[in-house]
């Protein structure tokens, strides 16, 4: 049996005199649709003559193009990685790498990294910090605020455009699956369904407000790399334009059901929070269970398709039938329906309401929202910019201070429609402004707590000099304001008491100990515990 000309091409490329650089060795890795041969500072890849439907490279044209397009696409986010396009000329048995003559394949050169580096493997390491964490999510808030708009007259991003791939992976599992696991895909596609008739206009809102982008389109930890301390994403989606232009939520959603996958809720709870403080797209939350339905779905059709493959051992059926169920079921309870809850903090600048908060989205299913963040970002500026407001002045205006709680409220009025439970960040002084919030969370018939959270005066000078000091934090509150706060400060009353979880602001309790105090506040509230609230 001869080779095909690909297989030869892949060995008669292992010969070190071919490149213009030193060869260690070579590796070879082959995936269902490309072959990527390793020499120790470089990579190639070339893309297999196949054509799968949603994939095609069956031509020599359709290669060169799609090389070209992994170049392009790839440069956005790792243009360190990926340096050129090599034309391959010769023949199969005798290649040439940009040699004289017609090109008879392309492949695409990138710099080689260690594959431990992957943040997969950094992760089962134990290796994956919360920078990183808080890198990623910054770096894909940046990319998606940048990256091209699908145009109103492209088919990208409308209501059936969004919906088909999701229809399609339902067709395409079942006929893969035991009966057995039938009736529960059969609930996934009437649910899937369901939401898609539901969320029809905001589909379509979505497209006209310009949330269809040219995204990476394959954002799992498998696709990133820790490089010199710094998260990396590489392999865009390059082969299928529909699977690429999507919503930018579609692609948040799947790196957060990756982490949950991988039994990373904090990380994937610290994820989120994160991209939606830089990026401010709270309205895309009323998509996320709809696009982690489908991101859970795709990556159990993906384990699936290797039932097929001859020569499995029983074992290693077993073992894609166990991986198969673990992303079913993740995909089942995303669409469980929760109960939410709203939450707003109280205390001056330096009592730590940021950093018990952080703490407590780690550890219960919930949105957070700063005041010192949509305060800058109402007046245009990123959280991290210095406005150089005075005392009373500029941002910090009792009409900015109105517009901003207004605009806090608006935002716990979104979160909660889309489920999920709203932590209000600010310093809820005035009576008026708890109120708000409170009146809202009677009006949704949702749960309403007050984090009262206090700390000594020696604590409070000191965090706030230091964060003036060092410049990074969204706030700019420094002792000038921290006296105004405490002469205009209005106590919580009687009625708000009852409402309130103290916290000691000077040793803030860790993450799954708030938890388990705000689920017991809401118990002795009398409501019933949200099912969002729930600790892992």
């Amino acid at each position: 049996m001869h080779d095909d000309p690909h297989a030869t091409l892949v060995r008669a490329l292992q010969n070190p005199a071919l490149y213009d650089h030193p060869v260690k060795d070579f590796q070879l890795v082959e995936t269902h649709i490309s072959s990527v041969l390793l020499t120790g500072d470089y990579a190639y890849k070339l893309k297999k003559p196949l054509d799968l439907g949603f994939l095609d490279f069956s031509t020599l044209e359709k290669r060169r193009h799609f090389c070209h397009e992994e170049l392009r696409l790839n440069r956005r986010l790792a243009p360190q990685l990926y340096l050129d396009v090599i034309a391959v000329t010769g023949s199969p048995a005798a290649p040439q790498l940009n040699g004289a003559g017609a090109p008879f394949e392309y492949m695409v050169k990138m710099r080689q990294f260690p594959q431990n580096a992957q943040l997969d493997r950094v992760l089962a390491r134990g290796e994956l910090a919360r920078r990183h964490i808080d890198q990623l999510a910054q770096t894909l808030a940046d990319f998606h605020a940048h990256i091209a708009v699908a145009g109103v007259d492209t088919p990208f991003g409308a209501p059936a455009a969004a919906y088909f791939p999701m229809g399609q992976n339902f067709d395409q599992i079942r006929p893969l699956v035991s009966p057995v696991f039938h009736p529960q895909l059969s609930r996934l596609q009437a649910w899937s369904e369901q939401m898609r008739d539901r969320l029809m206009a905001l589909l379509a809102a979505r497209k006209r407000a310009s949330y269809i982008r040219e995204c990476h389109g394959d954002v799992h930890l498998g696709n990133m790399a820790l490089l010199d301390d710094k998260v990396v994403l590489f392999d865009c989606l390059e082969f299928n334009d529909n699977l690429r232009w999507i919503d930018v939520m579609n692609e948040v959603a799947f790196t957060v059901m990756d982490l949950d996958d991988r039994g990373q809720q904090a990380l994937a709870r610290r994820f989120l929070n994160t991209y939606l403080e830089h990026s401010g797209d709270y309205e895309g939350l009323t998509l996320l269970r709809f696009y982690q339905v489908y991101r859970a779905l795709v990556r159990a059709k993906v384990s699936v398709i290797r039932l097929s493959q001859p020569g499995l051992s029983r074992a290693e059926r077993e073992q894609i039938e166990s991986k198969y169920r673990s992303y079913a079921d993740l995909a089942e309870r995303y669409t469980r329906a929760s109960a939410p809850a709203l939450i707003i903090t109280h205390g001056l600048s330096g009592t730590g309401k940021s950093t018990v908060t952080q703490a407590l989205v780690e550890h219960v299913d919930a949105i957070r929202v700063r005041s010192d963040v949509e305060r800058k970002r109402l007046h245009g500026l990123t959280a991290g910019e210095r406005s150089g407001s005075e005392l009373n002045a500029g941002l910090y205006t009792a009409d900015a201070g109105q517009r901003t709680y207004a605009h806090l409220a608006g935002l716990a009025r979104t979160i909660l429609a889309a489920g999920h439970t709203a932590v209000i960040d600010a310093t809820f002084l005035r009576r008026a402004q708890r109120d708000r919030l409170r009146t809202l969370a009677a009006e949704l018939g949702v749960p309403f707590v007050i984090l009262a959270i206090e700390a000594s005066e020696e604590t409070l000078r000191r965090r706030v000099v230091e964060r003036e000091r060092a410049a990074r934090d969204a706030s700019e509150a420094g002792l000038a304001v921290l006296a105004q706060q405490r002469a205009g400060a209005e106590p919580l009353g009687t009625d708000e008491l009852v409402l309130a979880l103290a916290i000691d602001g000077n040793r803030p309790p860790a993450g799954p100990e708030l938890g388990e105090l705000l689920l017991r506040r809401l118990a002795a509230a009398g409501a019933a515990l949200p099912g969002s609230i729930t600790q892992h």
